[in-house]
């Protein structure tokens, strides 16, 4: 795929929101909604049903107007300068927009003409999308033979017919198979790879979790929550340890040991033979575990180290009350050493 080639290519973020208030009746879909995602970046966008992530995909690429608050989309104002916005960007949505009678080539080519290119460019675009995304073989054939993942390229080719500065993708991968999701995946790290800045929404946590350079969890209407993956994981502490016995009778005694010697509370689970330790601030507790079995002649069958998932992240963020969650919102000390901690990390 060509480099883009933007007069906002300088941009810091291709994507500022402040303050975004859209309301239906009595129903906040857009509460003051906040968001800043860099040039160039992959940035997840993660929500419950009914939390406004389609709202506020919808008011940036203006095709619904806000009530209050200001937006700007590669530098220009979604209020303001909406057709200049909306030759700027792409937008995937979860239906896919092709003609199942037509072949991958000959959509490709109908969408370079709906966006005004003539035959020759539009059919010689339709051929560097074919090979990017791996359609190549298949540009002939009726898309309704495609596979789902074969599908969803296709799709997401369609928009980048114009090379657009920022790209929608509105949970690209629901209801494909492992295989498909990967396809997926693949194109979309191209994507932002060649320069166009991606914000995608998504149910799937391992998705936002494989994808996205930072994330901003929404719920009622609002961000309540932003930051890398590792960030965000870490709200949630270190992580967990968990020691599988070989002897079951001895679980109560290991806790004991184990919960003094980590200086934490031990949770002991009498079926699988298991005893659960949070990690204490500053080391994994590993060797200790270790130390503490050996000194008391207790084997193990399994010693695992557990760190917090974007899942459990997801469900303990959404499930506080607004108040609460619009209070964790703003990044505290904690918050700032571990940006400082992965900006030490990623070079």
């Amino acid at each position: 795929m060509p480099t883009v080639h933007s007069p906002h290519q300088s941009l810091t973020y291709s994507l500022i929101a402040s303050g975004l208030q859209k309301s239906y009746g009595d129903t906040h879909a857009l509460d003051g909604f906040d968001l800043r995602v860099a040039a160039g970046s992959i940035h997840g966008l993660l929500g419950p049903n009914g939390a406004g992530k389609s709202t506020a995909v919808s008011a940036l690429c203006t095709l619904i107007d806000v009530d209050d608050g200001s937006a700007t989309v590669a530098g220009l104002d979604i209020r303001s300068s909406g057709k200049q916005v909306r030759e700027r960007i792409g937008l995937v949505g979860q239906a896919a927009a092709l003609d199942d009678i037509l072949g991958g080539r000959q959509n490709l080519v109908m969408f370079g003409r709906l966006f005004g290119l003539r035959s020759s460019a539009a059919r010689a675009r339709a051929d560097e999308l074919l090979h990017q995304f791996g359609l190549t073989d298949a540009a002939e054939r009726p898309v309704s033979t495609y596979s789902g993942g074969m599908r969803r390229r296709l799709d997401i080719a369609a928009s980048l017919i114009r090379t657009p500065a920022v790209l929608f993708l509105d949970e690209p991968t629901t209801g494909l198979d492992p295989r498909g999701r990967n396809e997926v995946w693949r194109a979309v790290r191209q994507i932002a790879e060649s320069g166009t800045t991606v914000l995608l929404t998504t149910q799937h946590l391992d998705e936002a979790d494989q994808l996205a350079d930072r994330i901003s969890v929404m719920n009622h209407g609002r961000v309540i929550a932003e930051g890398t993956p590792k960030q965000l994981k870490r709200r949630l502490g270190g992580g967990r340890i968990e020691v599988m016995l070989e002897d079951g009778t001895r679980l109560t005694e290991a806790a004991r040991l184990l919960g003094e010697a980590l200086g934490t509370t031990a949770v002991v689970d009498d079926y699988s033979r298991t005893v659960t330790l949070e990690v204490p601030p500053g080391g994994t507790g590993l060797m200790s575990v270790v130390r503490v079995l050996d000194g008391a002649a207790l084997t193990a069958d399994d010693i695992a180290l557990r760190r917090p998932t974007l899942d459990e992240v997801f469900l303990a963020l959404t499930d506080m009350p607004p108040a609460a969650s619009v209070a964790d919102s703003s990044p505290d000390s904690a918050d700032r050493t571990a940006e400082s901690a992965d900006n030490k990390e990623t070079p």
